[in-house]
């Protein structure tokens, strides 16, 4: 560690109750999306735990049309300078397994609970990371931006798509930091996705006339064929983006991950669906490849004269900053004077809230304190330590970035 480090460190460790503490309350607060319920509530408990360490927050309602519960941007800053660098999360989280998850569990070095990995201990980080910049003037002449969204995990439109859409993220910033559970490593890029829902219309018949009826099941099977040997073919053509070793480098094509319809055993259903959840490599066009599947759709179903729909209900680009790019080296360099080892930078083998920063040419890198594999999961947990170490890099991190 260098002095500076030593510095932050010793700030962060006079607050580490203070970190744990701040993160039990959020467990608390079961802002699960879907469907999106306690959001005002984990909003109004962010505002106040900002405003005592002096990061000037406010709320930023958002109408609808949505069907989320008392929504609201969270967004604070540190710092009166005119070089801007933005530290962005979410504070809803995926449903809990059990009701347990939302009381914060201390074991053996670890906080269990929902959230604590993605992303409510990211959040803790990114707050006491940008209060122990300010109170330590490692921001000069800088400022930081924190931007606290309701609804990343149903896809970021209604919460990061309001800072795009009404032009609250400033394309002149220096870099974007969100605190997603990167584990040790960096993500540089993250995939695109596209999601479909497929419905089909058929007639009903009792069994014993069923030559009487039009079974969507049939039809649902026929259509499913040349999508699940498209998902066969992205699966093969590999991203140029470094990735975790054990990560799949293909573009992953999921068909039928949800589906339904009919009415009963002995009735020829006159309903069926299913869905395609895809994430797609930076490479690829995502336009492109959604025409090619809705084409793949329609050319099955008038093979079988099938009454086919195809709902597109997620659009999201990909996002890549280059490896080489000097925000990402200082944002590695401070990892490492944090944790005393290189950090390496990977793409996601998901979507993240960097695709509405890099739309604007800012570049946008995700860091966090949890670790992927156990987020969402029953034993969702953060390091406590990996806490405190990333609250100090994203204090670094924001000296370096605005120095």
């Amino acid at each position: 560690m260098s002095t500076r480090s030593d510095l932050v460190a010793s700030w962060l460790d006079l607050r580490a109750e203070e970190m744990v503490d701040f993160l039990a309350r959020l467990v608390a607060e079961p802002t699960e999306n879907p469907p999106g319920r306690g959001l005002g509530r984990c909003a109004q408990l962010l505002q106040e735990e900002m405003r005592r360490l002096g990061l000037e927050p406010e709320l930023i309602e958002i109408p609808a049309p949505h069907t989320l519960e008392d929504p609201f941007i969270v967004r604070g800053s540190a710092g009166q300078g005119g070089k801007l660098l933005y530290f962005h999360g979410h504070y809803d989280v995926v449903p809990a397994q059990y009701q347990g998850q939302f009381a914060l569990r201390r074991e053996n070095g670890k906080l269990y609970g929902r959230g604590t990995a993605d992303m409510k201990g990211g959040i803790v980080s990114m707050v006491y990371g940008a209060a122990a910049a300010k109170e330590l003037g490692l921001i000069r002449d800088g400022r930081i931006v924190i931007h606290l969204v309701p609804d990343e995990e149903t896809g970021s439109v209604v919460g990061a798509g309001h800072l795009r859409e009404h032009n609250l993220i400033d394309p002149s910033a220096v870099a974007m930091v969100t605190a997603e559970p990167s584990g040790t490593g960096i993500w540089n890029a993250a995939r695109g996705a596209i999601s479909l829902t497929i419905s089909f219309e058929g007639r009903e018949a009792h069994v014993g006339q069923a030559a009487f009826g039009i079974n969507t099941f049939a039809h649902m099977v026929h259509v499913g064929r040349p999508l699940l040997a498209y998902a066969e073919e992205m699966a093969a053509r590999h991203t140029g983006y470094p990735m975790a070793p054990d990560d799949p480098t293909g573009s992953m094509v999921v068909v039928g991950g949800l589906s339904g319809g009919g009415s009963n055993f002995n009735v020829v259903p006159a309903d069926a669906w299913f869905t395609v959840d895809s994430r797609f490599n930076p490479e690829e066009d995502l336009s492109a490849e959604l025409e090619r599947m809705q084409t793949l759709i329609r050319d099955a179903a008038a093979e079988v004269d099938a009454k086919v729909n195809v709902e597109v209900i997620q659009f999201q680009p990909a996002a890549g900053t280059p490896v080489e790019h000097p925000a990402g080296a200082a944002l590695a360099r401070c990892v490492e004077e944090v944790r005393g080892e290189p950090a390496k930078l990977e793409m996601c083998g998901g979507i993240l809230e960097n695709r509405w920063y890099g739309q604007l040419a800012i570049p946008a890198f995700g860091y966090g304190a949890g670790r992927l594999d156990v987020s969402h999961g029953p034993h969702e947990h953060v390091d406590e330590e990996e806490l405190f170490r990333t609250a100090a890099v994203y204090a670094l991190y924001a000296a370096d970035a605005l120095a």
